[in-house]
């Protein structure tokens, strides 16, 4: 069995304690990338409960760029980081993905996201842990299934996130439709 960090680099985010923050509007100013970011770029769709918080800072920081592989120690979800959030800050609690040439990026999330061996051994280094945080090195010690050849681990990936829009869009109709509903019940309830 290989483990992840035969076919990975992993770049950690910037300290957040760490990072001092400036109130000249000549510093630059960086978007925090959070859960919800995540959440986003898995699906391809901009929600609107985004509260990303900001900071101004002279100090050097890791920024994403589009196409980045994002994993985040919190949640332990892995995702493709989408155009909007390009030059967002990402800090310790995530770490960035770079997959070796033999191995697609998008394969790559399905497999941290969805394998059945890679969540079991997730589990195992949580259990009787308070901590409810993933650590650099259980993400490095992952070991990985055989891989697919190249070809079919795009085909899996290219399915995977089309999957998880589609029903990410379903979702959406069907709250829009239940919103509309209870409009019209309201509605309803007073012209009586």
């Amino acid at each position: 069995m290989r483990k992840l960090s035969d076919v990975v680099e992993f770049v950690s985010g910037s300290p957040q304690f760490r990072i001092t923050e400036v109130f000249d509007v000549e510093a630059p100013l960086y978007t925090y990338y959070g859960h919800s970011n995540i959440d986003d770029d898995l699906v391809d769709i901009v929600s609107s409960n985004s509260d990303s918080k900001q900071v101004r800072t002279q100090d050097r920081v890791n920024t994403l760029d589009a196409g980045d592989i994002i994993f985040s120690l919190i949640s332990g979800n892995s995702t493709i980081v989408r155009k909007g959030h390009e030059g967002y800050l990402y800090t310790q609690n995530y770490v960035k993905l770079i997959p070796a040439e033999n191995i697609d990026s998008k394969y790559l999330v399905y497999l941290l996201n969805e394998d059945k061996s890679i969540r079991k051994q997730f589990l195992m280094g949580l259990q009787g842990s308070q901590v409810l945080k993933y650590t650099l090195r259980q993400v490095k010690e992952l070991e990985i299934p055989k891989l697919p050849q190249i070809g079919n681990q795009q085909i899996i990936g290219e399915i995977y996130f089309n999957q998880l829009r589609l029903q990410a869009l379903r979702n959406r109709a069907a709250n829009n439709e239940k919103i509309i509903l209870l409009e019209k019940l309201k509605g309803a309830s007073k012209s009586e």
